[in-house]
């Protein structure tokens, strides 16, 4: 009699079992960051009504990247390594601290300057998802390299969120796009 009991339950476990496990979804096309922003324009890094809901702050005129220019400081891209991050985190691994050690050195070289930290995703997940995780890694970066003795006055955080990535890339082949960009700024 006992066995008898255990067979109904059993039947419900494996049925709840293959119901519940469904595989998870890729992004669809219109989850992209170009659609949700609407003109796709790079200026427009945070479409309206996603700024509130996830703390990022909108910026202002003076703020604008355009021809080589960020606000009134020319950019110097490529003059440091990009920091690169795992899937779905912010958190620096050691490998990459170097490369923001560097950064620190590079402005305690040249007083002059600043440094523009631009966080990046990969093309999975929502673009206001991605806004906040590149604002994060952003963040996370600046933080670190104001630990080693840099002035926060002098760093800049922004966002590009999944603006230029990949899109339809595996996990595994995104890794470039999961990064934060450090330009200096003269």
């Amino acid at each position: 009699m006992h066995h008898f009991s255990t067979i109904p339950l059993l039947t419900i476990l494996t049925i709840s079992l293959i119901t519940g496990c469904t595989r998870p979804q890729s992004p669809s096309p219109s989850d992209t960051v170009s659609q949700a922003i609407g003109n796709g324009s790079d200026n427009d890094l945070i479409p309206s009504g996603i700024a509130g809901d996830y703390g990022l702050e909108g910026r202002s005129a003076d703020d604008v990247i355009a021809n080589g220019q960020y606000g009134d400081r020319t950019m110097l891209p490529n003059i440091l390594e990009p920091v690169y991050f795992g899937f779905d985190s912010s958190a620096i691994a050691p490998q990459e601290r170097i490369k923001l050690q560097e950064a620190a050195d590079y402005l305690t070289s040249n007083p002059d300057t600043a440094l523009l930290i631009e966080g990046h995703c990969d093309w999975y997940g929502t673009a206001e998802y991605n806004l906040a995780l590149g604002d994060r890694r952003a963040s996370s970066a600046s933080q670190y390299v104001e630990t080693l003795g840099i002035d926060l006055a002098r760093i800049e955080t922004l966002s590009k969120g999944s603006l230029q990535s990949i899109s339809g890339l595996a996990k595994d082949q995104s890794f470039q796009d999961r990064r934060v960009d450090l330009i200096i700024l003269k």
